[in-house]
């Protein structure tokens, strides 16, 4: 397991490469974000992107979404997976959010998470992204690299959470869910990674193949 003092040379690392990682889903409010994430469970962020790209040009508050109706809006996410089960979640989700919200975005997980296709990891997401909140969502990149590299295991992804939440240096904690997403996607990859270009190979439990080519 990573010790202390690698896993702040770790992120130190990470950092100076991406001073300020972002997610790679296009929004420009809050509720497109939450949209987007929703959007995102077992799809790619580019697919995803294509699709807003388009929907969000009709319908980018709760009251459109709702004007635009679920039939429609299947129209529009249609190349996304689970598109018929998200289509209605979001319908569901715009209802409350008009309902009892304003149309705003709530800031507490609690409330997230009772929002129609609301999970913990989509509720983490936005209340990092959105609201600058120190939380850690546990994607299958987050979950590998993790393990991989000693930083934080765990055998599923609560407790993965829980152990980077405790492990990541407070400093870093904020920016943390991002760096390591982009180091899974691009990186750290599941097959063969990258390990001869990755910038925090000294800090690794991981060695590949790779490393020495």
């Amino acid at each position: 397991m990573m010790n202390a003092e690698k896993r702040q040379n770790f992120f130190n690392v990470l950092r100076r490469s991406n001073p300020n990682p972002k997610t790679e889903l296009q929004y420009s409010t809050n509720f497109e974000l939450l949209i987007a994430v929703i959007l995102s469970a077992q799809a790619t962020d580019i697919s995803v992107n294509k699709a807003t790209h388009k929907l969000y040009q009709v319908a980018n508050t709760p009251k459109e979404v709702l004007k635009l109706g679920e039939q429609k809006l299947k129209q529009y996410i249609k190349t996304i997976g689970l598109f018929n089960t998200k289509a209605k979640n979001i319908i569901k989700t715009c209802q409350l959010l008009t309902a009892h919200y304003d149309g705003k975005i709530p800031k507490t997980r609690a409330e997230l998470e009772a929002l129609p296709g609301v999970g913990r990891k989509t509720a983490n997401v936005v209340l990092n992204t959105a609201f600058q909140q120190p939380t850690m969502a546990v994607d299958t990149h987050i979950f590998r690299i993790s393990n991989r590299t000693g930083l934080a295991p765990g055998k599923n992804v609560l407790e993965v959470e829980k152990a980077l939440l405790a492990r990541v240096p407070k400093e870093h904690l904020l920016n943390a869910h991002h760096w390591l997403i982009l180091h899974g996607r691009y990186t750290c990859t599941a097959k063969n990674p990258k390990c001869s270009i990755c910038v925090v190979k000294d800090f690794c439990d991981f060695k590949s193949k790779d490393i020495n080519t």
